[in-house]
């Protein structure tokens, strides 16, 4: 289902719909936009304003509901649900690639809460990917959560989240882009205050374990051009040879196919010739050789001379 919006078409037109508190929030923002921090939680003021547009008086508890922005915000997708506090601790939730399991806490206690995931792709990403040596090679995966007891708050309390017994589970097995077959990539974690943490990749493959809200991403090594070039090298110097060794292959079946027809052909040749040579009969329960007969010309026994 998805809940609709107005046009973000410029920041006024924000800001005729905001209260005055809220714009004063943003300027503010604008004002810091100088550091990593700041852009990256202007972003996340602005999804969960998109996300809470999406809730009304029938709204289901538990249920996903896609946010969709207007044009300008491209490379942005958010999806949001409202869960009770309770039931989430006792059953856990899976939210697209966010798995919450059994145990979650969430601080402070309030009765119903908003998560808001967040997937950012391309330039929307840019303010994670400053890793020096190393870059990010999926979409950006974020989840927040908000109090969502007052649907009407222009400025809901960002709660934290914690699990005691077992991780957050994210699961970048649909939305990881190809990578090299030697190439290893890492989880990385950016939390609430922009700074980052690198860690192994959970099992199965292509699975991040975390136990804080925040944003995850798969970073890979940076490889310099030269090494870059000789690794493409090498798998497509692979790739060529087994192509060849598959033909060649296939060419010396196909010879050895056509020479044992051949000999086939030969020695059925050969017998042919010799049956017709010299006969084969068949003497009792054996198969003999017999010559061909010939007729003996007759002799005359007496010489009549005239």
């Amino acid at each position: 289902m998805h809940c609709l919006h107005g046009t973000f078409l410029s920041f006024m037109g924000f800001c005729s719909h905001a209260s005055l508190s809220h714009v004063l929030l943003v300027l503010v923002l604008f004002s810091l936009a100088e550091s990593q921090e700041t852009h990256t939680r202007l972003t996340d003021i602005l999804l969960r304003d998109y996300a809470f547009r999406c809730y009304h008086s029938h709204a289901k508890t538990g249920h996903l509901y896609a946010v969709r922005f207007p044009p300008n915000l491209s490379g942005i997708e958010a999806t949001t649900a409202r869960y009770r506090s309770g039931s989430l601790r006792r059953y856990g939730a899976q939210i697209k690639e966010f798995l919450l399991s059994p145990g979650t806490i969430i601080t402070p206690y309030v009765e119903r809460l908003i998560a808001v995931r967040q997937r950012l792709d391309g330039s929307s990403s840019v303010d994670y990917s400053n890793i020096p040596g190393f870059r990010l090679v999926s979409p950006l995966l974020g989840l927040l959560l908000y109090n969502g007891d007052d649907l009407n708050s222009t400025n809901p309390l960002l709660l934290d989240i914690s699990s005691t017994n077992r991780p957050i589970v994210v699961d970048f097995s649909n939305v990881t882009k190809l990578l090299l077959p030697d190439v290893t990539p890492y989880c990385a974690f950016w939390d609430l205050e922009g700074k980052v943490r690198l860690s192994q990749l959970g099992a199965p493959a292509n699975v991040c374990l975390g136990y804080k809200q925040g944003h995850y991403g798969l970073i890979v090594e940076e490889m310099d051009r030269g090494e870059k070039a000789s690794k493409w090298k090498i798998v497509l110097g692979s790739s060529v040879g087994g192509g060849l060794g598959a033909v060649l292959l296939g060419l010396l079946l196909i010879a050895l196919v056509k020479k044992k027809k051949r000999l086939k052909i030969e020695e059925m040749e050969r017998r042919a010739y010799e049956e017709e040579a010299l006969q084969v009969s068949m003497v009792g329960h054996v198969r003999a050789p017999v010559a061909g007969g010939t007729r003996t010309m007759p002799i005359l026994e007496d010489d009549y001379s005239l």
